[in-house]
């Protein structure tokens, strides 16, 4: 395996070309997905944008498309799905020949007390958010070892897994402390292949979660969003594309001798 990533006499341009690499983005047509997909795609990398929404997911493929021709693909996959998953992988690498970057930013946010909420709704946070990382990065780390080139996967968290969240959200803490755990061991199992695995975990961002996305959210969401913006010592809400530029960085030859790390991005939320 030759891998030149580590090399020091690099340019800064040259550690932030991405454009012999491809990335897969889960969840990456709106939110932090959209912002990661479109600082990924600026950076060079051809872009798979995977979503259950194939229609939203080709909206955005076209306009990068429109940037650089023949440069996204979209596909539509349920990252709980196996069979999906595959089909996912191997769609990018039968269009652009390879994985080097896989994002696993999917997740599931239901709302609920631990006395009031139901099986299927806990499930649902269990299995997008920690079964479909599990998936996305099982798929993608076996076609990386098979290149010999390394590569990166990047694990979108939350500040959720590095203390506890809101009332009402012991299940999505549990996926995501799951998915924080699942992150390290990664980490630790695919290092010898070059195969960086990290973490971003988000606090309170712009996205349809917090109210400001297109989808319309319950007032218990909302309630949730504003008590989380009083706890920013910076002031507001971030934007996808501020999660999307540590994606890069993570991506990228910048982080080189980076694994199992966790990133959070979060306006100070966790000095609070």
């Amino acid at each position: 395996m030759q891998i030149e990533h580590f090399a020091t006499s690099r340019t800064l341009p040259e550690l932030t070309d991405l454009r012999s690499r491809t990335a897969i983005v889960t969840g990456g047509s709106r939110g932090i997905g959209r912002g990661i997909a479109e600082r990924l795609h600026e950076a060079g990398a051809s872009i798979v944008v995977a979503g259950r929404d194939l229609a939203s997911a080709q909206r955005l493929v076209d306009m990068l498309d429109d940037r650089r021709t023949d440069s996204a693909l979209a596909a539509q996959v349920d990252v709980t799905d196996e069979g999906l998953v595959a089909a996912m992988v191997s769609a990018a690498v039968e269009r652009f020949g390879g994985v080097d970057v896989m994002v696993n930013n999917a997740g599931a946010f239901p709302i609920g007390r631990i006395v009031d909420i139901d099986l299927p709704t806990f499930r649902t946070s269990i299995d997008v958010n920690l079964i479909g990382t599990f998936l996305c990065t099982r798929a993608a780390a076996r076609v990386m070892i098979e290149q010999e080139r390394g590569g990166s996967i990047i694990n979108v968290t939350s500040i959720a897994g590095m203390h506890r969240a809101q009332l009402g959200l012991a299940h999505y803490d549990a996926s995501k402390h799951g998915a924080w755990g699942f992150t390290r061991t990664a980490a630790w199992e695919l290092a010898p292949h070059h195969i960086r695995v990290n973490a971003i975990a988000p606090g309170p961002i712009k996205t349809d979660a917090s109210g400001y996305g297109e989808v319309e959210v319950s007032d218990e969401m909302r309630e949730n969003a504003k008590g989380m913006a009083a706890r920013v010592p910076m002031g507001r809400f971030g934007e996808p594309d501020e999660v999307g530029r540590v994606a890069l960085f993570l991506a990228s030859d910048l982080s080189s001798y980076m694994t199992g790390a966790h990133i959070a991005v979060d306006g100070g939320v966790l000095l609070s």
